[in-house]
């Protein structure tokens, strides 16, 4: 097996070079801490995930565990699985998780910690507007002109969400905010279950410049729980199914957000260059919610949709470095979710057209089978059943990230 060191590893993200680290623990290890942009495979599902995850054989793939800790020893039978499989360029991080600490370098803790500190700095630089949960409270229990617009995915909002609110998921923001808010007095309130969606949210639909006054309920459910309000369970209120009648307005919002934050476009013959590219990483992301995506969509996209993209950008586009592409039959939720990635550090491009005459076709391209539950970290904002001392932890783990960012200095992230 070849090695590589931290300090080497380091080097290749402030370059820029695709590169992907992979953490190979169990998730529940992997939230105690890891690098900025280490994604996590589990040893037992490299087989069933590698190849979807990592596209290109001949990246730089960079497995570790932290065993030097007392861990167990995973990185050399990682190595060797990722090398039946194909991969070309396989390196184990020299002294695991240690030799990464003994470097003083910054370990980041809980899971999408890059996306998580991300939304950090948006509301540091942007200083994103919130209410608290009283306040908000106050404004629906006296009937203000409010609407309140969950920006998770609709199963979270099913579990338990703020009364009165609808299911609008991130992505689907700038879409349908103008026809669920259609009067310029009305508030619109940005909810998730913490912080990071909202932020995104709220901030979305500010730099897309709706005439609304917009705010993020400041630490979502979880704030809503801490101050001891009580949560809906089991709501069904959609505001993202049908196509808006401010479907033009919106594209024209979204698209000059993507243009400032320095998005690309593509034609389909541009599309094709890339694809013929060997020697760089290509990830295309049909940002839709699923059933639009199974009645119909581009040969070769997989779904995830905008706001989960963002979320989980190291679970779907491990090699950071790589390109991505965006499709959306009607622009906004692309453009949106471009936007993001770009000042996260992407490079990333919206594929202009949808109707052309390319090959559609029904039903999911294929993905890896659900993890279930063995190893899984169980997020503190997840469910009914969080005990507040992990709840407030966890915001207090959130309000430091901005200055980890700033002591690990690799992240290239900007904000527009």
């Amino acid at each position: 097996m070849t090695f590589i060191t931290a300090q080497a590893v380091r080097s290749a993200l402030l370059r820029g070079e695709e590169i992907a680290l992979i953490d190979v623990r169990e998730e529940a290890e992997f939230a105690l801490g890891h690098p900025l942009f280490a994604a996590q495979i589990p040893l037992r599902r490299i087989g069933a995930e590698a190849h979807w995850r990592i596209p290109r054989r001949d990246v730089l793939l960079v497995v570790y565990d932290d065993r030097a800790s007392g861990g167990e020893d995973l990185a050399d039978a990682a190595a060797g699985q990722f090398e039946d499989l194909g991969y070309e360029h396989v390196r184990i991080l020299r002294d695991g998780l240690l030799g990464w600490r003994n470097a003083g370098y910054e370990l980041f803790e809980d899971v999408n910690s890059y996306a998580k500190a991300f939304g950090e700095l948006v509301e540091h630089r942007r200083h994103t507007p919130s209410l608290t949960s009283p306040e908000v409270k106050a404004l629906i229990d006296d009937r203000a002109n409010i609407v309140v617009l969950d920006a998770r995915r609709f199963d979270e909002y099913n579990t338990m969400s703020i009364p009165t609110g609808i299911s609008v998921p991130g992505a689907e923001l700038v879409l349908n905010a103008a026809d669920l808010a259609p009067d310029p007095q009305t508030t619109i309130v940005v909810n998730c279950a913490g912080r990071t969606r909202s932020i995104i949210g709220t901030q979305s639909l500010i730099n897309a410049g709706l005439p609304n006054r917009i705010v993020a309920l400041r630490n979502g459910t979880i704030g809503w729980t801490l101050a001891g309000q009580a949560l809906e369970t089991g709501q069904a209120r959609k505001g993202f199914d049908a196509v808006p009648q401010g479907v033009e307005e919106a594209r024209n919002r979204a698209r000059d957000v993507a243009y400032r934050a320095g998005v690309k476009r593509l034609t389909f013959d541009d599309l094709e260059i890339l694809r013929q590219d060997i020697t760089r990483t290509l990830y295309l992301f049909d940002v839709r919610q699923k059933a639009a995506f199974e009645a119909g969509h581009i040969n070769g996209f997989v779904n995830v949709p905008g706001g989960q993209l963002v979320q989980e950008t190291d679970h779907y586009a491990p090699v950071r470095g790589a390109r991505i592409v965006l499709s959306d039959d009607l622009g906004p939720r692309a453009d949106m979710s471009a936007s993001w990635l770009a000042q996260m550090g992407w490079e990333v491009y919206v594929l202009d057209g949808f109707d052309a005459d390319v090959d559609l076709r029904a039903g999911p391209d294929s993905a890896p089978a659900p993890r279930g539950p063995q190893g899984r970290y169980k997020r503190p904002y997840e469910g009914t059943e969080n005990k507040a001392v992990a709840m407030q932890a966890y915001l207090d783990w959130e309000y430091g990230l901005v200055d980890q960012l700033a002591r690990d200095a690799t992240h290239g992230f900007h904000v527009i």
